[in-house]
């Protein structure tokens, strides 16, 4: 990968976002590989398309680039709140892509959180526009990206460092499992795994897991068997891969 934008492409353009836009746009079209199946280039589709930018010829995975000047932070602006949660309810919602660059055209980040890790949950809604804007009354949202799991974060490049591309596709892979998953069922695997992120150890053991009970039971309030759902999550992610099982109560991050 050339972490550097090819900034003659922008000659005679003015606008920065337009800038941004052919810039970032064509790296990715240049530089990128489907992070499902390892296809390169992707292509693109045509201008203006409202659910996606790129998609892979081979395995019809789709991506929607959102890139900004500056280091990665928590929260991405995106469009209209209400057609987001629509997307994301929808069978159709891409993958997104996620683009971080200097002030000299060159990346820091570049990230996919796969299509399954987005909920209402991460979308956060804007306050509308005043009656005196020229769209009056729109109401925007940003993603919180904080809200993702670390397995849903999918670095191809981080901190201007390019990430093994056999790495990336086998993290990628490892959580298509939640495309399949009934919507209660995904929710307690995400929940899951957010307790695990909440622990800052490589190393934890089941105790540490139980202390997430009561904030799951108001999230749950008609189980009555946190602890042992708990456990099952563990054991369903210890089988995808995603954690490993060392014994005596204790696990592994992976």
């Amino acid at each position: 990968m050339n972490l550097h934008f090819n900034t003659k492409l922008a000659e005679g353009y003015s606008s920065n976002s337009q800038i941004a836009r052919i810039l970032t746009e064509q790296w990715v079209k240049e530089n990128s590989y489907c992070p499902c199946c390892g296809e390169l280039p992707l292509n693109e589709f045509e201008n203006n398309r409202p659910v996606a930018d790129f998609y892979c010829i081979k395995c019809l995975e789709e991506f929607e680039l959102k890139s900004k000047n500056g280091k990665l932070s928590n929260t991405i602006a995106d469009g209209a709140y209400a057609t987001m949660i629509e997307r994301i309810n929808s069978n159709n919602n891409p993958n997104f892509f996620f683009l971080t660059y200097t002030k000299e055209w060159s990346v820091n980040d570049f990230l996919i959180i796969p299509k399954q890790f987005f909920s209402p949950e991460i979308i956060i809604k804007r306050a509308a526009l005043s009656e005196t804007a020229k769209r009056a009354g729109w109401v925007g949202c940003n993603i919180d990206i904080s809200k993702v799991a670390d397995a849903g974060k999918v670095f191809l490049i981080k901190n201007s460092q390019i990430i093994n591309q056999e790495i990336v596709t086998e993290t990628f892979n490892k959580t298509l499992f939640l495309r399949t998953q009934k919507k209660e069922s995904k929710g307690w695997i995400l929940d899951t795994l957010a307790c695990v992120d909440a622990i800052k150890k490589e190393c934890f053991s089941l105790d540490e897991i139980y202390k997430f009970e009561e904030k799951l039971r108001l999230k749950y309030p008609q189980n009555n068997f946190i602890k042992d759902k708990l456990r099952q999550q563990l054991q369903l992610l210890r089988d995808k891969g995603i954690i490993e099982f060392v014994g005596r109560g204790q696990y592994r991050k992976i």
